[in-house]
Order: C-alpha cells, then sequence, then structure tokens
C-alpha cells in the first residue's frame, strides 16, 4: 500500500455536526488514551448548522415541537450494558441531566423541566446535545474547529472545500450527513405544476419544522395526506403555533381557536393516526432475542436471496404473536385458560394464521381485545364502509379514545412486549439486509416501505398528549377525518379527495402531503454527494424491481469498517461513512435507550477506534496514511461545478469559525 508523508497534525474533518458525530467524537475521546498517545491532532466539524444538535436538533425551532421519546428513554453516553472494545465513559442520560446540570440552563432558556416520564420539547434534546458537545470538546485531546457552512467538495487528495472557498486537508474524512434534502420526484413536479396551473396551494413531502405553510390560509380547507408524526407536527405548527390554545376540565381537553387556523381534512393509507406511545413501563421487560426469525432459521432457508412475503414474514408474525402472548400468560393469567406451555407449543408447530393455532387462540384467550392478529393491528379500516362522514368520524373518534385507554393501561402489558419484538426483529432484518439475502425489490417495498411503516405506526407514534390534541381540535372543528387509501386529484380548480370506505368527498385548494421524503440518496441534493457519486469515489445502486420498474436510489455503500466503496467496488482508506443513508450504518433511527446495547454505540466505538489506530503513525512531526487512489482522469468535472455553485461569490471570504483549542 502506498503512503504519503504528511508534515503537520493528522487532521480529521468531520462533515456533519449532529448527534451521529458528536456520539462518535466522544468514543474517540474515550478510545484515545490507549490508541493516540500524546501527539496533536486536528479535529474539524463542518455543518451549516451549530455542532451538537445540528440541523434537526437545533436551538431556533418552535418550542411547541415535542420529542416522540420520554425524556428517560433517550442518552447519548455509554453504559455498562454496551458491548464495545473502548472503555466505558458514563454520562448522564436526558432525564438525568434535566433534573441535574441541565436545570439551570433549562431555566436561562426559559424551557419548562420536564420529568422523566414527559415527552420534552425537542428544545430540551437541543440544549442536552449542545452540552454534551462541550463536554466531549474537553475530553478530546486536539483542537477542535467548527465551520458554520456546508462542504461542497472533496478532492481525489481529500481536500474539504467549503462553499466560502476555504480548505481544509484532511487525512481522514468522516460523512456523517443525517437526513438528506433530495430533488422532487416526476409526481411532485407534476402535482406542482398542476396545481400552479391551477393557482392551487400544493406542499409536498418535507421536513414539518422547514416547511412554509404561510400558504395556507386562516379558515380554508387544506386536505393533508399523512397521519403520522409529519401530520401531528403540521397540526401543531397551524394551530397552538397560530394563537390558538388549551384548556382542561375534568380530564377533558377544550382547543380555544384564534382564528388564523386552516381547517385540516387528514386521511392516510390506513385513515388512523399512528398509535400513542406507551404511558407506563413494566419492570424486567426488555427487548429479547428472537425466537423464530434467527439468522440460524434464515440460513436453514437456504443459500442466496429470500423471498420476505412466502419466507420472512410468517416468521415475524410469529415472532409477534409469541412476545404478544407469552406477556399476556405470564403478566395476566387470570384472563387465560391453558398453561402457557401448551399454548406455545401449538404456536412452535403452526403459524398465526394456521387453524389450529386460531382456535387455540379462540379457546385459550376469550376476550378479543387480548388477541393479537397483525393485520388487523396494522389495517383497523380494513373491510370497513361507512354510509356518511358523520358515522365514520364517530367511529375514528372511539377507536382513538380507546387506543389512549390502551396505551396509558400496563393491564395490557402484551402491547410492550410487542413494542420490544419489533425492535429486536429489526436487528435482525439489518442483518439479513447488509448480507445481501433480500432483494433490492422487497428491501425498498416491503422493508423500507411496509414493515417500516408498520414499525412506525405501532412504536414510533405520538406522545398520547397529542391524540388528546387532535381529539380537542377534531371537536373544535379545525380537524375532521377523511379516511383511509386517500386518493387525492385535481377537478378543474379544487383538489378533491376521496376514500374507498366514506361516501361522498372534500374539496379544496390546499393539499399538504403530510411525510418524510422517501430517502434516495441519488436524488440528494447536497453538493458534496452528488460531486462524490459522479466521480465514482462513492457508490450507490439505482435499485429496480423485476418488472423493470425504478426503485429510486439505495443507500451509500460502505464495508464493515464504515469505510467508503468507491463506484469500481474498491475500498476508500480514508473516507468513512456514517448515518440513515449509508449501508449498514447501525442506531439511525433514533436515539438510544439507557442499559440498552444500543447499537450505534457499538458501531461508533469501531469506528472511533478504527480512526485513531489510522492516526497513530508518526515520522517525527509527520504522519503517514494510506495515500487516498485518485480518480480516472476528467471525472471532476460535476464536483467542480457544484463547488462553484456552492460559493457566495468569487472571493474567498470564510464563514464564521469557532476555534476550541
Amino acid at each position: 500500500m502506498s503512503v504519503s508523508t504528511i508534515h503537520r497534525r493528522p487532521t480529521v474533518v468531520f462533515v456533519g455536526g449532529g448527534p451521529r458525530t458528536v456520539g462518535l467524537l466522544e468514543r474517540f475521546a474515550a478510545n484515545a488514551g490507549e490508541l493516540l498517545d500524546d501527539g496533536p491532532v486536528e479535529i474539524h466539524v463542518v455543518d451549516p448548522f451549530p455542532a451538537g444538535g445540528g440541523r434537526i436538533w437545533r436551538r431556533e425551532q418552535s418550542r411547541l415541537l415535542w420529542m416522540n421519546s420520554m425524556t428517560s428513554d433517550v442518552t447519548i453516553f455509554t453504559d455498562e450494558s454496551v458491548e464495545c472494545e473502548g472503555p466505558i465513559r458514563p454520562g448522564p442520560d436526558l432525564a438525568t441531566w434535566v433534573a441535574g446540570a441541565g436545570a439551570t440552563i433549562l431555566e436561562r432558556a426559559g424551557i419548562e423541566q420536564p420529568g422523566p416520564m414527559d415527552f420534552p420539547p425537542r428544545l430540551v434534546q437541543a440544549e442536552y446535545l449542545s452540552w454534551v458537545w462541550e463536554r466531549v470538546v474537553g475530553d478530546l485531546p486536539a483542537t477542535v474547529t467548527t465551520h458554520l457552512e456546508r462542504a461542497v467538495e472533496l478532492t481525489p487528495d481529500q481536500r474539504v472545500i467549503l462553499a466560502s472557498g476555504h480548505e481544509i486537508q484532511a487525512d481522514l474524512v468522516v460523512l456523517a450527513l443525517g437526513y438528506l434534502d433530495r430533488l422532487p420526484t416526476a409526481s411532485e413536479i407534476a402535482w406542482a405544476n398542476k396545481a400552479a396551473a391551477a393557482g392551487l396551494t400544493y406542499i409536498p413531502p418535507g421536513y414539518t419544522a422547514d416547511v412554509d405553510l404561510g400558504g395556507l390560509q386562516p379558515g380554508e380547507r387544506v386536505i393533508v395526506r399523512g397521519f403520522g408524526q409529519a401530520f401531528i407536527d403540521l397540526m401543531v405548527l397551524l394551530t397552538e403555533a397560530r394563537g390558538g390554545w388549551y384548556d382542561e376540565h375534568d380530564g377533558l381537553l377544550t382547543y380555544h381557536p384564534s382564528g388564523a387556523e386552516p381547517i385540516l381534512y387528514v386521511g392516510s393509507r390506513r385513515g388512523v393516526p399512528y398509535h400513542a406511545k406507551l404511558g407506563y413501563t413494566v419492570a424486567g421487560t426488555k427487548p429479547v432475542p428472537t425466537r423464530y426469525l434467527t439468522k440460524a432459521a434464515l440460513d436453514a432457508l437456504g443459500d442466496g436471496v429470500l423471498d420476505f412475503d412466502s419466507q420472512l414474514q410468517p416468521l415475524i408474525d410469529k415472532e409477534l404473536a409469541f412476545a404478544h402472548y407469552q406477556q399476556l400468560f405470564s403478566a395476566h393469567p387470570e384472563r387465560t385458560r391453558w398453561e402457557w406451555t401448551l399454548f406455545r407449543d401449538v404456536l412452535d408447530r403452526s403459524l398465526p394464521d394456521a387453524p389450529d393455532f386460531v382456535a387455540a387462540v379462540e379457546t385459550a384467550v376469550p376476550d378479543p381485545l387480548d388477541r393479537f392478529v397483525r393485520s388487523d393491528v396494522d389495517r383497523p379500516l380494513h373491510g370497513r364502509f361507512f354510509d356518511d362522514w358523520y358515522t365514520f368520524e364517530q367511529f375514528l373518534t372511539e377507536l382513538i379514545e380507546n387506543d389512549l385507554l390502551r396505551r396509558a393501561n400496563p393491564e395490557y402489558s402484551a402491547d410492550l412486549a410487542v413494542f420490544n419484538a419489533l425492535l429486536s426483529i429489526y436487528s435482525v432484518l439489518s442483518v439479513a439486509i447488509t448480507e445481501g439475502r433480500l432483494s433490492d425489490e422487497d428491501r425498498v417495498r416491503r422493508v423500507e416501505t411496509e414493515w417500516h411503516g408498520f414499525f412506525s405506526f405501532v412504536a414510533s407514534g405520538p406522545p398520547p398528549r397529542r391524540l388528546e390534541e387532535l381529539l380537542a381540535l377534531h371537536r373544535a372543528g379545525i380537524v375532521r377525518f377523511a379516511g383511509p387509501d386517500l386518493e387525492v386529484a385535481i377537478d378543474n380548480d379544487h383538489f378533491v379527495a376521496r376514500s374507498p370506505a366514506v361516501a361522498g368527498t372534500v374539496q379544496a385548494r390546499a393539499f399538504v402531503e403530510a411525510r418524510l421524503p422517501r430517502p434516495d440518496v441519488l436524488a440528494a441534493t447536497d453538493p458534496l454527494l452528488r460531486g462524490l457519486l459522479a466521480d465514482g469515489t462513492l457508490a450507490a445502486d439505482e435499485l429496480f424491481a423485476t418488472d423493470g420498474t425504478s426503485l429510486g436510489g439505495g443507500q451509500l455503500k460502505a464495508d464493515a469498517q464504515s469505510r467508503a466503496i468507491r463506484a469500481d467496488g474498491s475500498v476508500h482508506p480514508g473516507l468513512f461513512l456514517l448515518g440513515p443513508s449509508v449501508s449498514g450504518s447501525a442506531g439511525s433511527s433514533g436515539f438510544s435507550r439507557p442499559h440498552f446495547n444500543g447499537p450505534g454505540f457499538r458501531q461508533n466505538d469501531a469506528v472511533a477506534r478504527n480512526l485513531l489506530t489510522l492516526l497513530v503513525p508518526r515520522v517525527g512531526d509527520s504522519v503517514a496514511l494510506p495515500a487516498p487512489r485518485h480518480a480516472p482522469h476528467g471525472t471532476r468535472g460535476t464536483a467542480t461545478m457544484e463547488k462553484h455553485r456552492g460559493r457566495s461569490s468569487g472571493t474567498a471570504m470564510h464563514a464564521p469559525e469557532h476555534r476550541y483549542r
């Protein structure tokens, strides 16, 4: 392997300054004593948003937007549960920080102190991450410089070029870019053009906190497609953020409109909001290894690609049924009629939809509310038809009210067991994907779309208070329910929405797609990624279904050590990739819970140790590192063009920097 001798301090550049970089630098600091000796290191963090929270967890956002995790369920520090090679350096989880070091910080910021079982404002997490960042920087054996601007190019000789024209010569580069903005799809472009021609307001998928909602007028009807977290944020920003308020009498919320709110008609594929987050904990319940959907079971199905519908879905259903009924039989035996071992034996030799198991459930579990059928959980309105809007809205209101009661009641702790099983199943599916056991079509359509949608619907819904507010807004006439499988079209000068489950249509002059855009790195707008993909430094497949239909772009390719894989299949020795747009990147779906052995911690530790190992070799004041392989001549054109687009002018004025040492 060729090496280059660089007569300067070894330099690592992190592009992206959000939670992933903070967690990785925490592991860098923890391992440095063992691996780095005492040599000086330069660390640069490049992000247009302040380091710590990055874009998503920045301070500059509405304090009305909440996390959908309880304060006690979030940490960025390792604890005794984390299985990694580096030393464990405990730090306060969010709840401990709020009650200790964070109390004064939150008071100074005018933020009410949440309790451990509360769902705090995102600004609380922003302050926590900022505090963690300062602590991590203080522990690093390095000079840390932040650059509040965008990186627009990475040259073959590892120069990171910023939008201002400033260049940083790097030995190692880590791309931890978080969620990426993307170009609109052909469908979204068509919607926008048709809406503009008709004088209508169309808002495509996006991150709700960043979307301009000014075009939605007071009192006008707005059709909203999407009933998940993006809708909840939209609901808050169009009601309470516009001056309305709630009061409570005898446990019932009442919303008082300001007069600035539009009228929201919301529907989706399911037609119901995501389940409320569970409002209780049960001692001793936690994710456990899967019983049926195991690596050994998948290996036993044979080599090569597996079929999700016929081979994986039955095992997933079986796994969820086992978790549900094991908890029911052990925690609430008075509601069952069989011994658990007898019931378990039937499931072991059967499948949840097999006649013998269905018969066992009907005999052993008398109350239908105690039974688990995944398809019924997934599509609660399937097969129903309502003759009028009043009947449908009354039915859906009762469904939401019952969900709130159930999700607050530990008597239904089988729901918690299903939640934990979902986490374990996700881990097995992630391994199957990284090992190439699923086709592109199954991965995109079955796992990333349908399975992830089911997971989010059941396990990643809003705080219960938000569904109480939804019902209050419905009573106030601000939110109406539009039904499942909602279809929207433009008819002359209106949007028209209709659901096959409800008679009638809804007409409006505004339409919002309340969901996140589907990840697609080939459609990302980030100039740095576009240049690296164009010259072959990074690789991502364009995915196609078996019928030739395009599924869009996949994730960036990385090897087991998180090193970038080039378009020709070779590994880049000095470029590391982490985050939700990277294949095999662990812990990208959210923050880890304390005492959970989070996979993101384990991966961060391994990557940090790898970075430190690469920085160790020295020749005097020099550092010898693997020389990056230059891209073929003539392939830099796209990246160079993007670079100049990113500059504010022809001058080389630098965006703000902050040097910590």
